[in-house]
């Protein structure tokens, strides 16, 4: 069995893009060490899918997540029902749960009029997917995998990203949608190559990711981890909430933040207030914090659910269906 160099893989996951000369400052190993343990992470599918992230906000765009029940009964009609919907262009991610739901999509839509639209075409095309429950996504925030890494220091190079919520809408010509678009099909992209796939020259390019960086459209490059392989125990734990104010909410989002444990936040509306996404390398802290929150916050969470996060076949977080004209 490999051996998992855990901060190269905190340090990787956090940062698909992250060259070698940086990454061996950080490590103290040489460039060519670093680039050979990362061919084997990738080659042995620790780590897969890596994805930009794109504030879809920005595109004037609204996150819909739909988790269905009892929608296959065998691998095969599974792998079919996943390749279907990972083709939607509507579908930014695909994920399989263990528990009350075993699969779930997320559509990112103009408005709820058109998701309605193109989530009925899935249902008819998919008879077995009519058992579901949808949720409105807000606003998610995302924070480092702390607990990957015992390194203090590594903490203070990656920040909360927050995708989502109240946005202006950008404006995109031309240039800009050739970048998004390359990225989206290739996050890792070397910029000589993006810049030809793009056909723009260098200089451009780099002026249109610097643009998108500082007007935080752009948050980010991050691996998929594959969490069974590496032996990671992960959770999605759903909060009804109830006499929420202003105050009671900081003091919960100060402590989902200090968690290092926590590595996902969704507010939503729906069956449910909150997803909180955990993950550990040891069960037993996955209950502990679960724990803390029902004890430490048991005057607003009015009712809880967990379920076990099994694996992601696609992440996004822009759909494809920007970047098909129009007949």
């Amino acid at each position: 069995m490999t051996k998992i160099d855990y901060n190269l893989l905190y340090l990787q996951s956090e940062n698909a893009r992250m060259s070698l000369k940086n990454m061996s400052q950080y490590l103290k190993k040489t460039p060519q060490r670093l680039k050979y343990s990362i061919s084997i992470l990738e080659r042995e599918g620790f780590i897969k899918n890596p994805y930009c992230i794109f504030d879809y906000s920005y595109f004037s765009l609204i996150l819909f997540r739909v988790y269905f029940r009892g929608s296959y009964s065998n691998e095969k009609e599974k792998t079919k029902i996943i390749k279907k919907l990972s083709t939607n262009p509507y579908i930014i991610s695909v994920y399989e749960l263990t528990g009350e739901f075993d699969l779930s999509a997320e559509f990112a839509a103009p408005n709820p009029s058109k998701f309605n639209k193109e989530f009925k075409k899935i249902i008819s095309a998919i008879p077995t997917l009519d058992n579901y429950k949808i949720i409105l996504n807000i606003v998610t925030h995302t924070y480092p995998r702390y607990y990957l890494t015992k390194k203090e220091s590594f903490h203070t190079f990656y920040a909360e990203r927050v995708v989502g919520g109240d946005r202006e809408k950008e404006a995109f010509n031309k240039k800009d949608k050739a970048v998004i678009k390359n990225l989206l099909l290739n996050p890792r992209m070397r910029m000589t190559e993006l810049a030809k796939k793009s056909q723009l020259n260098m200089k451009t390019v780099k002026s249109i990711l610097k643009k998108f960086r500082q007007k935080n459209i752009i948050k980010g490059f991050k691996y998929t981890l594959n969490t069974e392989k590496i032996g990671i125990n992960k959770w999605v734990l759903f909060l009804r909430l109830h006499n929420l104010n202003l105050k009671k909410e900081l003091r919960l989002m100060k402590y989902i933040f200090q968690t290092k444990e926590i590595i996902q936040l969704n507010k939503t509306v729906g069956d449910w207030d909150m997803e909180i996404y955990i993950e550990s390398l040891d069960k037993n802290r996955v209950r502990e914090v679960v724990m803390s929150i029902r004890e430490e916050f048991k005057d607003i969470v009015a009712g809880f659910n967990l379920i076990e996060f099994y694996d992601q076949y696609k992440k996004s977080y822009l759909p494809m269906h920007l970047f098909i004209e129009s007949p």
